[in-house]
Order: C-alpha cells, then sequence, then structure tokens
C-alpha cells in the first residue's frame, strides 16, 4: 500500500490506550518500528508492540520523573530526561528495568533531545543554554556549545550532519566529525513574531528539508540545503502555547500535527495544502504524533495514546510495510 491522500484521508483510530493519568510528554518508536515508548507527566514509561497493539511493559520513574525518551539502537535500551532533583540525563536498561550510565553537565531543564539514527551519539539541549553531544559509552560530553537562547536540535537521516536552531530565529548545521569547528552553513529565519518560540526541529526522512515546530499555530517547512522557506503550515490550534510536536511521514509527502483540540491535522508537505483534519478519541491537547518509519501505522497521544489504521479491508488490515 502506497501512502496517498486517500490512504491518509481514511486513518481511524484501531486502538486507544488509557494507560496514563497525565499528559504523555514524548513517544518515540524504534528502529524497527515494532516497539513504541512513552514518557509522561504521571512518572510512567510504557512500552507497546506496534504489530500486536499489546501493552508490552510499564516502568515507573517517580524519584526522578521522565522526560523525551528515546530508544537507542539497542530497542532494549532507551535515555530520558529528568523532571525532578536534577537536570541528569539517564541512560537505562529497559529489560532489566535499571541505570546503564548517567549524563550529568545540565544546569536546567533538558528541553529537547535526538538520537543519532546512525551510531551511539546523541544530543540534548537545554534551558541553560546550550547544547551537548554526547556518546552512550562514556559519560562524559563529547562537545559543547554555548548558544544565545533556547535550543533545538536534530540529526540528518545520515547521522552525519546535525542542525542546532537557536534563539528561535536561526538554524545552523555541523558536521559531526568537524562539529568543533563551528557550522558549515547558518540560516537566519525571517521572524514572524517576536512570541514565537520554536519547540522542536526534524529533518524529512528523504534529508531535504527540515520542519520548525511553535509555541503558536505555525509550523515552518525550510530547505536543508540553503534555508528557504518552503511551505508554513496553519489552521491546527495551539491555544495553550504548548510545545506540538510536528513530523513527517515516512515518505516526506505528509505532514502531521497534534492540536489543542484534541485531533489531528495533516497537510501536503510539497504543495502546503491541507489534506485532512482527523477526528480521533482524544479529550485533550495532542502534543505527540507521529508515523511509523517501517509500518502503514501512525501514534497520537494526549493523556491517552491511540494507533491509527488505515480503514482497509479486514484481512488486509493487519499493519501493512510503507516500505
Amino acid at each position: 500500500m502506497k501512502l496517498v491522500d486517500n490512504v491518509i484521508r481514511s486513518m481511524r483510530v484501531a486502538k486507544l490506550y488509557k494507560d496514563n493519568t497525565e499528559q504523555i510528554t514524548n513517544i518515540h518508536y524504534s528502529n524497527d518500528g515494532q516497539s513504541i515508548i512513552t514518557s509522561s507527566a504521571d512518572d510512567q514509561i510504557i512500552i507497546y508492540d506496534c504489530e500486536k497493539g499489546t501493552q508490552k511493559r510499564v516502568l515507573n520513574s517517580k524519584k526522578y520523573g521522565v522526560d523525551l525518551i528515546h530508544f537507542t539502537q539497542n530497542k532494549g535500551h532507551a535515555v530520558h530526561a529528568s523532571t525532578k532533583e536534577n537536570d541528569i540525563i539517564r541512560y537505562m536498561s529497559l529489560t532489566e528495568n535499571k541505570y546503564i550510565r548517567y549524563f550529568g553537565g545540565h544546569d536546567k531543564r533538558v528541553v529537547t533531545m535526538a538520537m543519532n539514527p546512525a551510531d551511539e551519539t546523541f544530543l540534548s539541549g537545554s534551558l541553560d543554554k546550550s547544547i551537548r553531544l554526547w556518546d552512550l559509552r562514556s559519560n562524559h560530553c563529547q562537545g559543547l556549545m554555548k548558544l544565545a537562547g533556547r535550543p533545538v536540535a536534530a540529526f540528518d537521516p545520515d547521522g552525519l550532519i546535525f542542525a542546532a536552531g537557536i534563539n528561535s530565529e536561526s538554524v545552523k548545521l555541523y558536521d559531526l566529525r568537524s562539529f568543533d569547528k563551528g557550522p558549515f552553513s547558518s540560516f537566519k529565519l525571517q521572524a514572524d513574531s517576536k512570541e514565537i518560540e520554536w519547540t522542536g526541529l526534524k529533518f524529512s526522512p528523504d534529508g531535504k528539508s527540515i520542519l520548525i515546530s511553535t509555541n503558536e499555530s505555525m509550523i515552518k517547512l525550510i530547505d536543508s540545503y540553503n534555508g528557504a522557506t518552503l511551505q508554513s503550515f496553519t489552521g491546527h490550534l495551539n491555544s495553550k502555547n504548548l510545545p506540538l510536536e510536528a513530523s513527517f511521514s515516512p515518505d516526506s509527502q505528509f505532514v502531521i500535527s497534534g492540536s489543542t483540540d484534541g485531533r489531528i491535522h495533516i497537510w501536503n508537505a510539497e504543495n502546503g495544502q491541507k489534506v485532512c483534519v482527523l477526528n480521533g478519541d482524544h479529550k485533550s491537547p495532542v502534543q505527540c504524533v507521529l508515523f511509523n518509519p517501517k509500518y502503514m501505522m501512525m501514534a497520537s497521544a494526549c493523556s491517552y495514546m491511540s494507533f491509527w489504521l488505515p480503514n482497509i479491508d479486514d484481512e488486509v488490515r493487519e499493519v501493512i510495510e510503507t516500505r
């Protein structure tokens, strides 16, 4: 099955989970698309099986809290930010429910994290106005960038380049092998409003564009080579100035975002046109929405977690590979 407008419009909630009592703050798929992990404001870490549609594991982080949870290359391991006691990033074994390593250095809340899709490195950015580069094999920071404002960061699909969004006005591109020499490219974007704050950054899966999500009803798509604004996506509600996640479909064709009224908005990335608005079972703002990297399914989360599948014949309904 190919991702086309009609398939996107046919997406329906196939499974609804009410395992959390508070907002789900981050969701992340394993590289093989078979598992999804969530962190939430009620200090729970929950892992779901995407093929079977079942809950696999619930872990608690009552002492340190949990946010921005990400699988590593090994889906038996994850890293997450802390929300209580300190701002240490924790690397844990999900199978053994114990911590493997701690990454200390940030002295304010960590607000962005990105795993390298190709190796064991990851980025973290904090309200202390810094971005740090880490290697899972060492608790020593591999690189430190001091910034002028709140950071957002992302790796490109090959894991060779990373982008840092700085002060909600410029994007700087770094080569991972020589980042200490500074950015090799820098784009300053025209500000839409002084109140708009960037809350997320993502490369498209084809590497050609970068998606910038904000704390308002505005998502920007820029060219990753020259920084030109390609599209601005609007029309979704963000009345509470939340960091609503925006993301791509695996073929880079569609852009997806949640909204504060609980609906999912999907646009065509190339022409900027709204493809559809999907009504699920969300009763509160949808902060997280991600398309599975391998299967024809989507996940969205408020305090509920929804799995979406195309509304197709039952005999072919079992999660279909997109590639």
